[in-house]
């Protein structure tokens, strides 16, 4: 399946900062030195998911290169220019082929984060938290902004995308095109609709990124 991913430092950075949490809790659950559990099993499948989705992020080398020059790697999107029908440069999205399987792995580990939140907060100064601590729980404000941007990143990745644009933009890439492409207006409103959409799940609850993050789409 595919998914339309916008080359936007806020949903990088956020998708990014998965990473540290899902491998300390990978690493704490290893040390222990006991047989596989199914949380360490659901978190492993998740950072291998994780992994898998970087990887295909639009100019996801060119954030971690130092040379400004550097070339996608394989299998990563080219590089192009998009523009509405007035002539306004856009931000650009890039279609991106994910399998169902990731999602599911990487849903799975959010879905086994939530609940452990929800039974804290549940069970508050229950007797077992250094069990906690030795499975990786950070402080509980931590844990629930961990969820939170785990939340609004699936979201994003789930997001239903409008059809004729995400097939425009599939022949786009599937060309190798790197030049100008340019919306017909049809297709521009539903990039609009679709990109205030990603600015709302990644960036609501606080006014001031959020009105920062729009005027990236402006």
């Amino acid at each position: 399946m595919y998914v339309l991913v916008p080359d936007d430092p806020v949903f990088f950075a956020k998708f990014e900062s998965l990473e540290e949490p899902l491998l300390r809790r990978l690493y704490l659950l290893h040390s222990a030195g006991l047989e596989e559990s199914d949380d360490e099993r659901i978190i492993a499948d998740a950072y291998d998911s994780w992994v898998q989705v970087l990887l295909k992020l639009p100019l996801w080398s060119q954030w971690h290169a130092t040379d400004t020059s550097a070339e996608p790697a394989p299998g990563e999107p080219a590089g192009y220019t998009l523009h509405s029908a007035g002539g306004t440069q856009l931000t650009t999205l890039y279609p991106i082929e994910v399998t169902a399987a990731d999602l599911g792995h990487l849903t799975a580990c959010l879905d086994l984060f939530a609940a452990a939140g929800r039974t804290r907060r549940a069970v508050p100064g229950r007797a077992d938290a250094e069990a906690d601590a030795e499975a990786g729980a950070d402080r509980p404000e931590r844990e629930d902004a961990l969820v939170d941007v785990f939340r609004r990143v699936m979201e994003v990745l789930l997001l239903p995308q409008p059809q004729r644009l995400l097939d425009t933009l599939r022949q786009v890439t599937r060309q190798g095109r790197t030049g100008s492409v340019t919306l017909p207006a049809e297709e521009e409103t539903e990039y609009r609709h679709y990109c205030e959409d990603i600015v709302t799940i990644l960036s609501s609850g606080d006014t001031f990124a959020y009105r920062s993050h729009r005027a990236l789409y402006l």
